[in-house]
């Protein structure tokens, strides 16, 4: 089976959680023996690079802009996908719905993953939020099968729009490694610093758990991973502080970001919109005590494995509250640890995501394909890898 990824911008991943969805695909897909291409952007990646782990690495151009950056480069890489007859189309984001009618046309199947409620975050215009809601609109009609990846945002199609979509997770992987080298790079004692991971956006919330922390009595530092190309302003607001205690790194990805992860005291998610993030089931599965922000999808993905905290219009008192509990009591934090760990293992594991990913795709090709693929791939599709 030829499958193409597109609508992200690009592997390995160096942004979030589209990118580390498609990477985590990409090399699983081709374990399964699968011929994979991935669609990166011209200016997020390296031009050298011709494969990936064994994935085929396409760039194309685009327009380094906040609106047409991802409009321009799904336009184009649905037209190359064409050209080159892929079996399968997987696209990220539902604003890509208006491209996702263009390889149905010419009979390719388009699966989109419409992740969460994009209309619902605070940094997009009047004009752009209009502009998702009728992106759900054609995710109705165009791809031949939407995913959402948390059941709140299944349900949320389903009674708004009487739409059923196939609900399949992110996953994550079960890990907790110290490596005092790349913590000294960043001045950090293994289980000795608190972690916040996200893009510096308004919904993510990272002010307000800057401001909550200057308000806990602790001697361990917050460490704040992360940044925004678009919203300079914001993160201005973000790392104006006088707190020493708080150390903001950038973006970090690859082998420190999961060493960051791996070795944090605890770590807090506050993000509001969207459905599964992959920062909090990362954090979940490296053996983190997870602080999260109360949401539907959150709540979902932690069930009672991590210290759900509420916030009402910038009211950060409650983090305050639980941050303080949790540097007091290092017994609680042990004991979320395990909790976290044990919820990854039984429901988010990415290869048991990527399978289900798999059987979507065969579910959609005709039946003389599916027998040509499976002689191919002489079954490793449905083995364990």
């Amino acid at each position: 089976m030829r499958i193409a990824i597109m609508g992200h911008r690009g592997i390995p991943c160096r942004y979030g959680g589209f990118e580390t969805f498609a990477e985590q695909a990409a090399v699983r897909f081709v374990r399964m023996g699968y011929d994979v291409r991935v669609y990166n952007r011209s200016h997020n990646g390296d031009y050298r690079r011709t494969s990936y782990k064994g994935a085929k690495m396409i760039y194309l151009p685009t327009v380094k802009n906040k609106y047409f950056d991802t409009w321009i480069h799904s336009l184009l890489s649905v037209l190359h996908a064409l050209v080159f007859r892929v079996d399968v189309i997987l696209m990220v984001n539902v604003g890509n719905a208006p491209f996702t009618v263009i390889p149905r046309m010419f009979g390719t199947p388009v699966v989109l993953n419409v992740d969460g409620l994009e209309w619902q975050r605070r940094k997009w215009g009047r004009l752009a939020r209009w502009y998702f809601l009728l992106c759900e609109k054609m995710a109705l009609v165009f791809p031949n099968t939407i995913v959402t990846d948390a059941q709140a945002i299944r349900d949320y199609y389903k009674e708004r729009y009487g739409k059923e979509s196939v609900m399949i997770p992110y996953g994550a992987e079960v890990r907790r490694k110290n490596n005092a080298k790349v913590l000294k790079k960043y001045g950090l004692i293994a289980g000795k610093y608190f972690l916040y991971v996200s893009r510096f956006e308004p919904e993510n919330n990272a002010l307000e758990v800057r401001e909550a922390f200057e308000d806990v009595y602790t001697h361990m530092p917050l460490v704040m991973v992360g940044d925004a190309p678009y919203a300079q302003e914001y993160v201005k607001s973000v790392r104006d502080t006088n707190d020493e205690r708080i150390h903001f790194t950038g973006f970090v990805f690859g082998n420190d970001y999961k060493v960051l992860q791996q070795n944090a005291y605890a770590f807090i998610q506050a993000t509001e919109v969207g459905g599964t993030h992959p920062a909090l089931i990362e954090a979940m599965g490296y053996g983190n005590c997870v602080l999260v922000l109360n949401t539907p999808s959150n709540s979902e993905v932690a069930g009672d494995s991590c210290i759900l905290f509420e916030q009402e219009e910038g009211d950060t008192q409650d983090l305050v509250r639980k941050l303080q509990w949790v540097s007091d009591n290092p017994d609680i934090v042990n004991r979320y640890r395990k909790k976290a760990q044990e919820r990854i293992r039984e429901v988010y594991s990415w290869d048991a995501v990527i399978i289900q990913y798999s059987e979507l795709f065969l579910s959609l090709l005709s039946k003389k394909m599916i027998n040509r693929i499976r002689a191919t791939v002489s079954g490793v599709a449905h083995k364990s890898f």
